[in-house]
């Protein structure tokens, strides 16, 4: 919205509505340099600013732990770096995994021998030389090593057990590094609790927005949001409000609500601040032009209307309200009518000159 300050050394009144002189027409220059937008009709909408974060989500957000202790000989990641799944990001000289292996080939040797055990005894029992009963024994401590076995395998397939005593450290699913807790030389004990690595797919991500007790009535599932962050500051990214957690904050005093966003580019980061702007849409239609059009002065409000390069008015408005870049009109234009929204000003001031 453009504003004049009109000073007089006389008191004049004010001309109601300023009109194109006979014969005023727009040059070349002009007419090349002049921006036009169209009055439409438009629902009113009020917007509310709020801050916060972005944040991972936490669907497709896993903690990392080591399996075994042992001394790490290599991390092959730094924080922030993409991952697909499966990529090995760290590597662990353990001595447990030896006896990962020794349990998986006693069980073995125990299968070889039981398996061996139960063809002696049904030679022996076709031959007559023992009873019947000593093959369903021998047949039941061969289940018991082949349930050993599988054991053995599936905890040597657990802990991605190659051969030596090298325990890799692989990313579960394909995103980026947002944690790391190690580093070369780095001695891990087999009772670490803590993560090493956090990975997360950051595809979609969350906009976490803190909301004032006194704003909780503002917002609404569903409600429209646009969301910029500090790094990108001209970029808007839109989404909805999909989750509003009823719990105020004691510290802040504030609830928290959360806007899921797509990231297929990867430029909202996790853990940058971020403005979020709710849009609330009422039910009303009204004429509305861009807030840029609208000149102010002497505490009217006016516009300038195009038809043709000879046909141009300058027209006064009632301004309803201004939400942003939109000002929503009660009185004074007609929808389909074109106004100007750059170098309005020139030509507003010589048509009143």
């Amino acid at each position: 919205m453009i504003i004049l300050s009109v000073l007089s050394c006389s008191k004049k009144e004010a001309d109601p509505k300023p009109q194109a002189k006979k014969g005023f027409e727009l040059s070349n220059t002009m007419l090349k340099s002049i921006d036009l937008a169209k009055v439409e009709k438009k629902y009113i909408e009020d917007q509310y600013n709020f801050y916060g974060k972005i944040s991972a989500d936490k669907n497709s957000y896993i903690d990392v732990y080591p399996l075994v202790g042992g001394n790490v000989l290599s991390v092959n990641v730094k924080l922030g770096d993409h991952v697909t799944k499966g990529q090995v990001l760290a590597t662990i000289r353990s001595t447990e995994l030896a006896e990962v292996q020794k349990n998986v080939s006693d069980a073995r040797t125990d299968l070889a021998a039981a398996q061996n055990n139960l063809r002696v005894a049904r030679e022996a029992y076709e031959g007559k030389l023992n009873t019947e009963r000593d093959v369903p024994e021998t047949k039941s401590q061969l289940e018991k090593t082949q349930d050993q076995v599988q054991r053995a395998s599936a905890v040597s397939t657990v802990y991605n057990v190659k051969k030596g005593n090298i325990y890799r450290v692989v990313a579960p699913i394909s995103g980026y590094i947002v944690q790391k807790n190690i580093n070369r030389g780095m001695q891990l004990r087999s009772d670490r609790s803590d993560n090493i690595f956090d990975v997360a797919n950051t595809s979609n991500v969350w906009a976490i927005m803190n909301v004032n007790e006194s704003d909780i009535d503002k917002i609404s599932l569903g409600m429209k949001t646009q969301v910029s962050t500090l790094p990108y500051p001209d970029k808007v990214f839109d989404g909805k409000i999909d989750k509003i957690f009823k719990i105020i904050d004691p510290e802040t005093n504030a609830i928290r609500a959360r806007v899921v966003l797509d990231n297929p580019n990867g430029l909202l980061i996790p853990e940058s601040k971020a403005t979020i702007r709710v849009v609330n849409s009422a039910n009303t239609m009204v004429l509305a032009v861009p807030s840029k059009a609208v000149i102010f002065d002497n505490n009217r409000s006016f516009v300038v209307v195009y038809k043709s390069r000879t046909d141009v008015k300058v027209k006064e408005i009632k301004v309803l309200k201004q939400v942003g870049d939109v000002t929503y009109v009660s009185e004074g234009l007609s929808e389909g009518e074109q106004v100007i929204t750059n170098n309005q000003l020139l030509i507003y001031r010589s048509l009143n000159s």
